[in-house]
């Protein structure tokens, strides 16, 4: 399918949000603020060599926000025709009337505004890939069957997919911000079963990039999935005991999303966070510090504004270990008595900075414990720090791994894990807004049997 085919112009999506401004105002809002998006794409599935799936994406929405005063009421619809622009903000006002008065509620100060106009200049979000079908399929079937070359032990596949998406939005509110842009993702993915007797076991590898020609060879994902769902063979369990836990950096970029979630405004006003009155605080060690970096060229949470508008910045996060700033958007900054931190629909490219030690780094300075590379389950709790998640991984000794092991607990308190971080690796991976290598944990519970 071509990029070409979006459905309407990026002028249109304009014209469209100053339609809706103008029908809130008409209709007696007091204030406004619209989103207007449409994406397209094509995902491509194959599994055992045959096309399993194909499938076409074509998707837009209008999300109209009103206000009355301190009263607050939201409605969108998929329909762009003038009609139901109108009744779409007709609808969002009589739900406001109806809604009780909230302090909180608001546009934010103008002067926090990005600059309209700037968009995504010089963040290089936007590459199409014009992608035929065929191709499409070829590479999912090179990527998989690359993984079943590797050993006569991977018996399986759950497929090879490729995925090609574009989007485009617009952003606006009645304080005069209007700007928006068009972004890219597209990856390829690949999982397979390796088999010995009868004990089976599954993994996967992914690439995923703003620019196709940013991904990793379909050859080279198909070959690691199956050297990583081979390498889980054999598994042993675990007696229960306290060693140290090492986190693969897929896995340190979920425990880092624990900390985000702690920190963010809404946990936060509620009163529902291990985190609340922690500005200043030690949550690290001295030597970990993490930067939001909201205009890297390509990454995939960059952008100039927050989904308020507000104008994104460079920030530290953490510095010598102190919390120096929360996640907030402007409701909940409001709700907290504090200004925003431009976070209103989340971090922008946190990046944990890495130590001196890569991969093989770590497991030496470990020594002896548990290396993790899948979590089950949703065991935290934000307000007390519990953490209990289901794990498979492996077990190292003497600084090497020496057999994989499964059906285990770990557990902790996240205060004492995110204070227990030995090191940071310098391995390290972009999981969607995340940017941080392997972590190394103290200490943690190890339950097995």
């Amino acid at each position: 399918m071509s990029a070409t085919q979006f459905s309407y112009r990026s002028e249109t999506l304009h014209e469209l949000a100053a339609d809706v401004l103008r029908h809130a105002s008409e209709l007696g809002a007091t204030a406004c603020e619209t989103d207007i998006s449409e994406s397209v794409g094509q995902s491509v599935t194959v599994r055992r060599d045959e096309v399993e799936t194909i499938e076409y994406n074509r998707d837009k929405g209008l999300g109209v926000t009103v206000y009355q005063g301190q009263r607050r009421g939201h409605a969108s619809s998929s329909d762009f025709s003038a009609a139901a622009l109108r009744a779409t903000v007709q609808a969002a006002i009589d739900i406001a009337r109806y809604t009780a008065p909230d302090s909180a509620a608001g546009l934010p100060e103008k002067e926090l505004l990005a600059r309209p106009g700037v968009g995504a200049t010089g963040l290089d979000l936007y590459h199409p890939w014009d992608l035929p079908v065929e191709e499409a399929i070829a590479i999912a079937r090179n990527c998989e069957r690359a993984a079943f070359a590797v050993s006569p032990l991977v018996k399986n596949s759950e497929g090879a997919s490729v995925s090609v998406q574009h989007s485009q939005f617009v952003s606006a509110n009645s304080l005069g911000f209007m700007d928006g842009f068009r972004t890219s993702r597209h990856f390829i993915s690949c999982a397979v079963i390796a088999g010995e007797n009868e004990a089976m076991q599954r993994d996967d590898w992914y690439s995923t990039k703003r620019a196709a020609a940013d991904l990793a060879a379909p050859e080279a994902i198909g070959d690691y999935a199956a050297r990583r769902a081979l390498a889980r063979l054999r598994a042993r369990k675990l007696a229960t005991r306290r060693v140290p836990v090492l986190f693969e950096a897929p896995l340190a970029a979920a425990l880092i999303g624990h900390f985000v979630h702690a920190a963010s405004g809404g946990a936060l006003y509620r009163k529902s966070s291990f985190l609340v009155d922690s500005l200043g605080k030690a949550i690290f060690p001295r030597h970990l510090r993490i930067s939001e970096r909201p205009h890297l060229p390509r990454a995939f949470a960059s952008s100039r504004f927050d989904d308020d508008g507000v104008a994104t910045r460079d920030r530290e996060v953490i510095e010598d270990g102190i919390l120096t700033g929360y996640f907030l958007s402007t409701y909940t900054a409001r709700k907290l008595g504090m200004q925003t931190t431009g976070n209103a629909g989340g971090c922008h490219n946190l990046i944990v900075h890495p130590g001196d030690l890569d991969f093989q780094g770590l497991l030496a300075r470990m020594g002896t414990g548990l290396l993790v590379t899948e979590l089950l389950g949703q065991g935290v709790n934000y307000l007390t720090g519990d953490y209990s998640r289901g794990a498979a991984g492996y077990w190292v000794e003497g600084g090497r791994i020496r057999y994989p092991v499964e059906e285990i607990t770990i557990a902790g308190k996240l205060q004492e894990m995110f204070a227990g971080i030995v090191a940071v690796g310098n391995d390290v991976l972009v999981r969607g807004s995340k940017q941080v290598g392997s972590i190394l944990v103290e200490q943690m519970t190890v339950a097995g049997n």
